[in-house]
């Protein structure tokens, strides 16, 4: 089974400037998805799909592939990742490179591991879903969640308002980290969670979104505990 990694990897980041290529505890930020990517052995290419001359150079001296620039189109605030994804595929199969399987890997992923990236992949193949997305579950049951109406608070799902948070359905999120698709499913339902994916399990500590200054430092601090830097 062929498969390709596709790093998403646009220059015009809004909340943190440069965010994909700013430098996380030595090394580009990028750096750690690409490296995961190769190092976990299971692609036959790893990509990175960008619009921006500084990151396809940092990509490539890190061993990433660039072999197509991304349009305006799917490099603006309004771009959607299926739509980068579906455009990569299309640009390989114009010149005769069909992938059996993808994986979409997010260029500020520094949490994310070769072991991870083959463990997943490995567990889609096993199965018969058409698509593979790391969760991690919500440290706070959401089913006890309080909202604030006419400046009150009130239990959003009253009938949970008692019940112990170990006795609720354990409910799980996206991590934002990576997906890994079957290629002709994921064309057909345009859609990186697709009718049948199966979920891959995070523990907390190895999670962390990044939108802004806050989430990058608390993000170094996880890292360094993680690996015990000091």
């Amino acid at each position: 089974m062929s498969k390709v990694c596709i790093i998403t990897a646009r220059g015009g980041s809004k909340r943190i400037p440069g965010k994909n290529i700013k430098d996380f505890l030595g090394k580009p930020i990028i750096a750690y998805s690409i490296e995961a990517a190769l190092n976990s052995g299971v692609f036959d290419e790893v990509m990175v799909s960008t619009d921006s001359a500084e990151i396809a150079e940092i990509a490539k001296a890190y061993g990433a592939k660039v072999p197509f620039v991304r349009s305006d189109e799917n490099a603006n605030d309004f771009a959607v990742t299926r739509d980068v994804c579906k455009v990569v595929i299309e640009s390989y199969r114009a010149e005769g490179k069909v992938f059996d399987l993808f994986a979409c890997v997010y260029p500020t992923a520094p949490f994310l591991t070769a072991e991870k990236l083959k463990a997943a992949v490995e567990t889609l193949e096993k199965s018969d879903a058409y698509s593979l997305v790391p969760v991690v579950q919500f440290s706070f049951p959401p089913q006890r969640g309080v909202v604030v109406r006419d400046g009150l608070m009130q239990f959003m799902n009253p009938e949970f308002a008692q019940t112990r948070s170990q006795d609720l359905e354990p409910v799980f999120h996206d991590v934002g980290q990576f997906y890994i698709e079957k290629t002709e499913k994921f064309l057909e339902e345009f859609t990186l969670v697709t009718s049948k994916t199966v979920p891959f399990v995070l523990p907390e500590e190895e999670v962390q979104d990044i939108d802004n200054y806050s989430d990058w430092a608390i993000a170094e601090m996880k890292y360094k505990l993680l690996h015990d830097i000091k």
